[in-house]
């Protein structure tokens, strides 16, 4: 027998050799027919392997992110077997899921593949579901492996197989189709029920622009076709959230092929918007002490060697930059941190100094192929609202736990409401990956668990997440319509002032090396536009907006009087502009909702009169007749509500 571990405790005893399914099966005949994949021992794996030792299991159905990657990897493999049938030669790449979803990379050869061929594909998926087919594992040899793909003729799965360690590989089959995978899958094909290929794209193999380039297919796969349904809708929501859009629409910010690809250009009120943010997260640092600084574009090649930023990032970053004395190489940033590392260097720091606050809205550079390029949320430069802390243990957690509270109060302000935070650990079994000691490490993973844990925060936590120098605490928000984001990190680093030499003087005369705690609420100011953009529809909080008020004169006779509305509600500080066209009211209110100005004030022969405004406002309509006075203090108090500390 076999000791089998449920989530809370509770301890069963099941025959050697019991699978995830009979376990479920063992429990309720609904949990059988929900049950997708089972995690046992921490890792997660297929409900037919037998477990012959031991083990904590938890069960995952389709409300799990396990069980979701199961069913839309199993569909990867349905699809993929679909296009062998309907496209003979075709060759395979490889086909994970992803966070919605599947996608499959394949080289068709001379053969054509269009967006109109998707629902041909579909049909044949949902063919092959319903013969119920069993995802059969089979642990295979390299040699072995090697010969079954070569005799296929399938290129990319022998290269594959070729980087692989003799003794680790895995094959699946279901029905005719066979691939290479670690799987884990879905016990047959029949989980399937409801198919949608959205899309198909270009994708260099294995990332390299320098390989072929193969036709990506991505899907989505749901055990219900009321879920399609929804999901489908949720996709048209989606397309109209879309903050690349949105940004043409409401002159935010543009791209332009002679700038270069993933180098937005902020537009005026693109720019007033940006500006607005960065002043309020000024503001907020400023209570907590952060002092500004500001470092140059690029640093000398040996920075980011000491740093360990180029080994990290040598190849995503842009080509070295040759000066004209012999040797001398120059790297456009891709982290601000080192250079806060020599700004701390400047001077000798002493016990007292600390903890020393930089902060900086510093610009990074890094290649992302332009495949990945999208709009503002995949750039090549982006602005990240970055500081750097440098403390002693003592005041450690403390600090932690103070960019805690400045995250929450911005989520807060912006009604980012519905968040989880994420710890971010290192894998202990790819150490390659990590810079520093173990005992750093560990004391670096401790302090986050220690201050989330006495804030009473509700975490999750991700093994092999960490940043190359330390772990890190990650906010993911969810918004409006579902979708979840990964906006904020704080992280802990002992590392890099270790590389640094970093030192400050102790009360005893002692030389220490003080801790970096690296912090950006909003991550990167393009991402959290774009995120905001999207989850906002373009209608910003008042305090934010570019436009808060639009002046519509009732005929060009009031052109006059709305100049001097516009004057006077700017010496309250209210944006306005004036909508002075030689169009009837009507069009003007109707082009304006469009514009998502949050006031509108119509002014004609009463209004000017009486020294008044008619107010609207977006999307609610009218809201009677104020006094200028009386506007101007309404809308102030609103904004100030917006941004009360709560």
């Amino acid at each position: 027998m076999v000791k089998i571990t449920f989530p809370d405790n509770n301890v069963r005893e099941y025959p050697v050799g019991v699978t995830g399914m009979e376990i479920a099966k063992s429990l309720s005949d609904r949990l059988a027919r929900e049950v997708l994949s089972i995690t046992v021992n921490g890792q997660v794996t297929d409900l037919t392997r037998p477990i012959t030792e031991d083990a904590s299991i938890v069960l995952h159905k389709w409300e799990d992110d396990q069980g979701k990657m199961a069913f839309w990897h199993s569909s990867a493999h349905l699809m993929a077997e679909a296009l062998e049938i309907l496209y003979p030669g075709v060759k395979l790449g490889i086909g994970p899921s992803i966070e919605n979803g599947f996608y499959y990379d394949i080289d068709l050869g001379e053969q054509s593949f269009a967006e109109t061929d998707l629902v041909k594909v579909e049909e044949k998926m949902l063919e092959l579901a319903r013969e119920k087919q069993e995802y059969i594992r089979k642990d295979v040899t390299k040699a072995e492996a090697l010969r079954n793909f070569t005799e296929k003729g399938d290129p990319y799965k022998v290269e594959l197989i070729t980087d692989l360690e003799d003794g680790t590989i895995t094959l699946y089959t279901q029905g005719q189709f066979t691939d290479l995978c670690r799987g884990p899958h879905l016990p047959d094909t029949s989980y399937i029920k409801s198919i949608k290929l959205l899309s198909i794209a270009g994708a260099y193999w294995r990332g390299n622009e320098k390989n072929k380039m193969l036709t990506r297919i991505y899907g989505i796969t749901f055990p219900q076709k009321k879920q399609l349904d929804e999901y489908l809708l949720l996709l048209e929501e989606a397309k109209k959230r879309d903050h690349r859009k949105l940004g043409k629409e409401l002159e935010l910010f543009t791209f332009s092929q002679k700038v270069g690809q993933g180098l937005p250009l902020w537009l005026p009120k693109g720019a007033m918007l940006r500006e607005r943010l960065e002043n309020f997260l000024k503001k907020i640092q400023r209570k907590y002490g952060y002092e500004q600084v500001i470092t140059p574009h690029i640093g000398n090649k040996m920075l980011y060697v000491t740093s360990g930023h180029y080994a990290k990032y040598g190849q995503d970053s842009f080509q070295p930059i040759h000066t004209p004395e012999e040797g001398e190489e120059f790297l456009l940033k891709p982290m601000n941190c080192p250079h806060h590392c020599e700004i701390y260097k400047f001077k000798p720091r002493s016990y007292k100094d600390l903890p020393i606050r930089f902060a900086e809205f510093g610009t990074v550079y890094r290649y992302e192929q332009s495949g990945e390029l999208h709009g503002l949320t995949r750039v090549r430069g982006f602005t990240q609202d970055d500081a750097h802390l440098f403390v002693r243990p003592d005041q450690l957690k403390d600090e932690f736990k103070k960019v805690i509270d400045i995250v929450l109060y911005i989520f807060k302000t912006l009604k980012f409401e519905d968040f989880t935070a994420q710890i971010s650990l290192r894998d202990p079994n790819n150490a390659e990956k990590y810079i520093g000691t173990d005992e750093n490490w560990e004391k670096a993973e401790r302090a986050i668990i220690e201050a989330t844990e006495e804030l009473g925060m509700n975490t999750t936590t991700k093994v092999g997440e960490a940043a190359f120098y330390g772990p890190k605490l990650d906010f993911m928000v969810k918004d409006a319509i579902g979708r979840r984001w990964q906006l904020g990190t704080i992280q802990v680093d002992y590392n890099l002032p270790e590389r640094f030499e970093l030192e400050y003087i102790t009360s005893d005369d002692k030389r220490l090396r003080p801790i970096m705690i690296h912090r950006a609420p909003f991550g990167s100011m393009e991402r959290f536009i774009a995120v905001l953009l999207e989850h906002t529809a373009g209608k910003f909080p008042l305090w934010l907006t570019p436009d808060q008020v639009v002046i519509l004169p009732i005929s060009e006779k009031y052109n006059e009087y709305a100049k001097k509305v516009s004057l006077f509600l700017n010496n309250y500080d209210i944006r306005t502009l004036i909508d002075d066209r030689n169009e009837k009211i009507g069009k003007k209110i109707r082009d304006n909702e469009l514009k998502k100005i949050p006031f509108m004030l119509i002014v004609g022969e009463k209004e000017e009169a009486e020294e008044k405004v008619s107010v609207r406002r977006q999307g609610e309509g009218d809201q009677g007749t104020l006094g200028l006075e009386e506007f101007a203090q309404f809308l102030t108090e609103e904004v100030k509500k917006e941004t009360e500390e709560v």
